[in-house]
């Protein structure tokens, strides 16, 4: 079984946003760079899976500038074993790299394309469900548990009310929760060998894909510095605030 796993290069979690001083977006000049957190897990599961002997080979695919080579080499390194390039833009929209990943998943025929449900740096949580319908395959969202069997997959994901339990046929799309598992940090013998694995170099152009942004960003904003709290005396004060200064009771 063939699994493609789709990662994007983004603004580290452990660091604190700065917006543009002119507002057109977010300053990402000496910025740490890194593979968004939902799609480390992605790749993780992926591994799990050629471990468990359920997958064999492991496709990591990146849009974005020539720089995400270096988060498919992360890929590399953890376990995929070969990478895809798709040089673009810094911004490329969810329906742009739904259209590119369906474009490979037709050249690369996998059984399974399992990627983070969102991506931290723009939070849109599109690009599964808008993959699944362009290539007409079966769905299961926000994964905490993966289980590959008999040419199903059967899925326990988290909704508002607990979990639901789905079993997909492949092939079909999974994109992946934070409790699904923990990534494994890659070893240096594993960074070392990633360095000779293949990575394929191609453009939106490629696969007949215009990745031209179809949104216009107007104006980029920090949110408001949250005013410090007051200390009380007594309950009905507290009561008295809430009601007449917050207006929340």
């Amino acid at each position: 079984m063939k699994v493609l796993v789709p990662i994007k290069r983004v603004v580290d979690f452990n660091v604190k946003i700065r917006v543009k001083p002119d507002q057109t977006g977010v300053d990402l000049a000496n910025v740490k760079m890194s593979m968004n957190p939902f799609d480390e897990i992605a790749i993780e599961e992926a591994i799990r899976l050629k471990e468990k002997g359920s997958a064999t080979e492991i496709i990591a695919v990146s849009i974005g500038p020539q720089e995400a080579q270096e988060t498919i080499r992360t890929a590399l390194a953890m376990g995929a074993d070969r990478g895809i390039l798709v040089k673009a833009g810094q911004d490329v929209e969810p329906l742009a790299v739904a259209k590119i990943l369906a474009a490979i998943a037709k050249i690369e025929n996998p059984s399974l394309i399992i990627l983070g449900k969102q991506a931290i740096d723009d939070d849109s949580n599109q690009t599964g469900q808008m993959l699944a319908a362009l290539l007409g395959w079966a769905q299961g969202t926000f994964a905490s548990k993966v289980v590959i069997a008999d040419g199903k997959a059967e899925v326990t994901r988290e909704v508002d009310g607990g979990l639901q339990t789905v079993r997909l046929t492949l092939p079909a799309i999974v994109t992946t929760d934070l409790r699904l598992n923990e990534p494994r940090y890659a070893s240096l013998p594993n960074i070392m060998k990633a360095k000779k694995k293949p990575i394929d170099m191609k453009a939106p152009e490629d696969y007949g894909v215009d990745a031209t942004p179809r949104l216009k960003v107007l104006k980029v904003t920090e949110p408001p510095k949250r005013k410090a709290g007051v200390k009380v005396k007594s309950v009905q004060e507290l009561v008295d605030k809430l009601k007449n200064e917050a207006g929340v009771i």
